[in-house]
C-alpha cells in the first residue's frame, strides 16, 4: 500500500475516535434538497437583481466583498467526520474519498482530510487560532459603528453609491465628538487618511488575532467568510447560517452609517443620539449571542481536523 493510501486510512482511523456519523442515501439527499432550497430563498433576490443589472447598495456586499458565488453556496457539504452511503453527485464528491465497503460495511464517501490539510492545512490553523483568539478576547460594545464614519469622514470620495443622513460637516463632527475605537483591521483598513489617527488603536494585520472580538459587528460577519473558505470541512447547516447572520449584521451595519438607506426599505439608528447608541448596543449584543455557536462549532470543527491530521 503507497504511503498516501496508508494516510488516508490512518486518518479514517482517527475520525472513527470522533464517532464518525453515517448517513444513509436517503437521508443525505434530504439534507442536500433542503440546503439547496434554504440557499435559493437567501440567494433569488440577488440573483433577479444581477441579471437585470441592479445593484444593491446593502447586499452586494455579501457576494463582492465576500467573494463566494451563488453556486458556491448552494452547495451541500456533510462536513467532517461523516460518511455518506451510495454515490453523492460530482459536485458533492470534491475534495471527497471514495471508501471501501470492508471500511464502514457500505460503499460511500467522506471528506478526504488528508489530501484536504495537505493543501490547507495552514489555512485552518490560522482561522482556528483567529476564532479562538477573538472568542476569548473582551468583548466591546461602544464602538457605535463608528468604522463607517470613518470611511468618509472629510472625504467627497464615498464608497457607496448612497446619499448621506447628514451633511457632510454634521458627518465629520460626529466622528469629531466621540472616540473611535474600532478593532477590526479589515474595517480600519478602509478609514480616510484624515481618520486613521483618531483610532485609539494602531491596528496591523498581524495583530488581528489578538485585536478581533466578538462583539465586532465584522468579526461577526466574518464567520461566513472563514465557513465558505473552510469549504467541506463545514456543514451545510452552519454555512447557511453564518451568511444569514452575515446578511443581518450587514443591516445593522448600514443603518447606523452615515449613508441613507431608507430608499431601500431600511430604518436607521442615528448613533449621534443617546436612544440611536442604545438601540446600536441592544442589537450588536444579539448579533453577538447569535455568533457564539457558530463560532464555537467552526472552532471545534477546526481543532478536530488539525487533530486528526497530526
Amino acid at each position: 500500500m503507497d504511503s498516501r493510501k496508508l494516510r488516508r486510512l490512518e486518518i479514517v482511523t482517527v475520525l472513527d475516535t470522533f464517532h464518525l456519523r453515517v448517513l444513509s442515501e436517503d437521508e443525505w439527499m434530504e439534507l442536500a434538497r433542503a440546503h439547496h432550497a434554504r440557499a435559493d430563498s437567501f440567494t433569488k433576490d440577488h440573483l433577479k437583481r444581477r441579471q437585470a443589472h441592479i445593484k444593491h447598495p446593502v447586499f452586494d456586499f455579501l457576494f463582492e466583498y465576500y467573494p463566494v458565488r451563488v453556486a458556491h453556496l448552494k452547495t451541500w457539504h456533510p462536513g467532517i467526520g461523516v460518511f455518506l452511503e451510495g454515490t453523492p453527485p460530482h459536485a458533492t464528491m470534491r475534495d471527497f474519498l471514495l471508501v471501501d465497503a470492508s471500511l464502514h460495511h457500505a460503499a460511500g464517501v467522506q471528506l478526504d482530510l488528508a489530501s484536504y490539510m495537505q493543501r490547507r492545512g495552514s489555512s485552518v490553523r490560522y482561522i482556528h487560532e483567529l476564532l479562538s483568539a477573538t472568542r476569548d478576547n473582551h468583548a466591546q460594545f461602544d464602538c457605535f459603528g463608528l468604522h463607517e464614519w470613518a470611511m468618509v469622514y472629510k472625504s467627497n470620495d464615498l464608497r457607496h453609491d448612497l446619499p448621506l443622513r447628514l451633511t457632510p460637516s454634521e458627518t465629520d463632527r460626529v466622528v469629531e465628538s466621540h472616540n473611535i475605537k474600532c478593532t477590526h483591521f479589515d474595517a480600519y483598513r478602509f478609514f480616510t487618511t484624515p481618520a486613521i489617527p483618531l483610532n485609539l488603536t494602531v491596528l496591523t494585520r498581524e495583530d488581528q488575532p489578538r485585536n478581533d472580538q466578538c462583539g465586532c459587528l465584522h468579526a461577526t460577519m466574518d464567520l461566513y467568510k472563514w465557513s465558505a473558505k473552510l469549504g467541506p470541512l463545514v456543514p451545510g447547516d452552519l454555512f447557511l447560517d453564518a451568511f444569514e447572520l452575515a446578511r443581518d449584521t450587514r443591516i445593522l451595519d448600514m443603518e447606523a452609517s452615515p449613508y441613507d438607506v431608507r430608499g431601500y426599505g431600511f430604518g436607521y439608528v442615528p448613533i449621534e443620539t443617546a436612544e440611536g447608541k442604545a438601540e446600536y448596543v441592544s442589537r450588536q449584543r444579539e448579533l453577538s449571542e447569535r455568533a457564539k455557536p457558530i463560532r464555537d462549532r467552526l472552532v471545534s470543527i477546526t481543532k478536530q481536523a488539525l487533530q486528526a491530521s497530526i
